[in-house]
């Protein structure tokens, strides 16, 4: 064998020890990284709920957001097709979103059905009580659906009375900055404070309006302005609402827990 060929053999050679030293070492790394990329998110979410429910932002520490939701939030898992509470699950550990992929934890949607575009929705999901002095404070349910681009995840905040909302907010989407991610834009977030959910009739009266709402109207109570240039955007967190907060979502929940019945 010529020197030429040797030369270029050795090279070969090298590279792939090194490439396949480095993929150990990526794999490596990757796992032992795993863990801490899940109690990550994990703390995200938990911070997102607390700052939706009035409680916190996103400066709080990891141990600041453990120790309330230690003493001042518990999670329950919801059987959203009775609307009452599940001992089924733990649901400290329990994924909404995985068994919605799940066809043995969840069910497929109608077009009819299916006004927030998420094809499946769990059997169960989890909701976060919010408690003071052993009283409910509020109730903190997961939301999503489909707006221009992206799926928005969300939660929003009931106060106690389980007809105005404490606090609305999306933890992740990939709408347009500057048009549909004003979603996340806090003088609309605003908005949505002290709104009232449901009508005299208990139906889910929440609307987002084209423009500005009259306050002088008598259903200013439910409205809150469109996000401008995103109608498309504004829709789909509309309907992602009139989801989640009607029937078939946790509508006949809320009822059951107003009633003392969940």
């Amino acid at each position: 064998m010529s020197s030429k060929k040797e030369s270029t053999v050795r090279t070969l050679v090298v590279a792939l020890l090194v490439c396949l030293v480095c993929s150990v070492f990526v794999a490596g790394a990757a796992v032992a990284l795993r863990p801490i990329q899940t109690e990550n998110k994990v703390l995200d979410k938990q911070r997102s709920i607390l700052a939706i429910a009035g409680l916190g932002d996103a400066s709080l520490s990891a141990s600041q957001v453990k120790e309330l939701f230690d003493t001042r939030v518990k999670a329950r898992v919801v059987d959203l097709e009775t609307g009452k509470f599940t001992d089924q699950f733990d649901a400290e550990s329990f994924d909404p979103l995985a068994a919605s992929k799940d066809p043995a934890l969840s069910k497929g949607l109608t077009s009819t059905e299916d006004i927030a575009s998420i094809k499946r929705r769990e059997n169960y999901s989890t909701v976060y009580l919010v408690e003071q002095d052993g009283k409910l404070d509020s109730v903190v349910i997961p939301v999503r659906g489909y707006g221009l681009w992206s799926t928005l995840h969300g939660f929003m905040a009931l106060k106690g009375d389980l007809n105005t909302v404490a606090g609305f907010g999306f933890y992740q989407h990939s709408e347009t900055p500057g048009l549909g991610g004003e979603v996340d834009n806090p003088k609309w977030v605003a908005q949505w404070l002290d709104k009232t959910v449901y009508d005299a009739q208990g139906r889910v009266a929440l609307d987002i309006v084209k423009g500005n709402v009259d306050p002088s109207s008598p259903q200013a109570i439910h409205q809150v302005d469109g996000l401008a240039g995103a109608t498309l955007t504004s829709n789909g967190v509309e309907h992602l609402l009139q989801y989640w907060l009607g029937e078939s979502g946790f509508g006949q929940f809320i009822e059951n827990l107003r009633r003392g019945e969940a």
